[in-house]
């Protein structure tokens, strides 16, 4: 993630004409890995016995999570520091804070509604209702908090879902039947809004050079993926799958690539528009690279 965000800090103010600080912050938008698009597809190759032996399937939905959540802690000081102008040492202080905390809030949480599903039988929509519900309590945590404590709200909820899989791996396995039929509803509106708010000449107007910083950023992220697996066991076609499976990007490009604009950021419209053309370029790319490769490039 740092070296496809070092080379869109290289690349984009060339390309795009914005400021070092303006091409960080979209840098850190077009950075994460899509879950959507990489997470069904490596429990199909787990299911199927692709890179077993090697957990190469575990091994890509481990680093896509940390991957995410690194990005996004990253996106929200740059975006910070982007509005106010302003950043100190104790800015870089609260990121390891926020993250422990955040951790920490969303792993009691998690054990207090394990503990609470375990006693009181209701049904699993209702649960889902209520873990939903939570999940905006805890991002309302964060804002309520700040300037007193650094917490993370997004690493909050996700160590809470983390805590009430491993506690209470059963009800684990029926709520993501559930979720998953909500998030075919859910992802729909994420990309149409995002849809709405991108300006169609805007887009055109940039449209070369920003295809450009997404295939220079994509050349960094496989550099990077590389660099990270250069004293492991895999054999070069093992890497080359796995360098391809760490290319697309949608969903989390879907929820944060509007922020900048939100923020009122001079760099918004851009960001905006980089990031769909990102999506659009990658999610179909990476896709089928999985889809089609995994066959050549994997032992069964």
């Amino acid at each position: 993630a740092l070296v496809e965000m070092i080379g869109t800090v290289i690349f984009a103010p060339i390309l795009l004409g914005i400021t070092h600080l303006e091409a960080a912050v979209m840098g850190s938008v077009i950075a994460a890995v899509s879950p959507a698009v990489v997470v069904p597809r490596m429990i199909k190759l787990i299911d199927e016995g692709y890179g077993k032996d090697k957990s190469i399937p575990q091994l890509i939905l481990a680093g896509a999570s940390v991957d995410d959540v690194f990005v996004i802690v990253v996106f929200t000081v740059l975006t910070a520091f982007a509005s106010t102008g302003e950043i100190t040492g104790s800015s870089f202080l609260k990121i390891p804070l926020s993250i422990v905390l955040g951790i920490l809030l969303g792993a009691l949480v998690g054990l207090c509604l394990v503990l609470f599903f375990k006693k009181v039988h209701i049904r699993d929509s209702i649960k889902v209702m209520i873990i939903l519900s939570i999940s905006f309590l805890l991002l309302d945590v964060e804002n309520r908090l700040e300037g007193i404590v650094p917490v993370s709200g997004l690493l909050a909820i996700m160590s809470m879902g983390i805590t009430v899989n491993q506690k209470y791996d059963v009800l684990s396995n029926r709520l993501c039947v559930k979720y998953n039929k909500l998030w075919l509803c859910a992802e729909v509106f994420l990309f149409v809004l995002v849809g709405v708010a991108v300006d169609i000449k805007y887009a055109f107007a940039a449209g070369v050079a920003s295809v450009l910083v997404v295939i220079i950023a994509l050349v960094f992220r496989m550099s990077g993926v590389f660099l990270s697996l250069i004293k492991t066991d895999l054999n070069k076609k093992e890497r080359l799958f796995c360098m391809l499976s760490y290319t697309p990007k949608a969903t989390v490009q879907a929820a944060i690539g509007t922020v900048p604009l939100a923020l009122g950021l001079s760099c918004g419209s851009i960001v905006l528009t980089v990031a769909v053309i990102s999506i659009l370029v990658t999610a179909p790319f990476g896709a089928i690279c999985i889809d089609r490769l995994h066959k050549k490039l994997l032992d069964k």
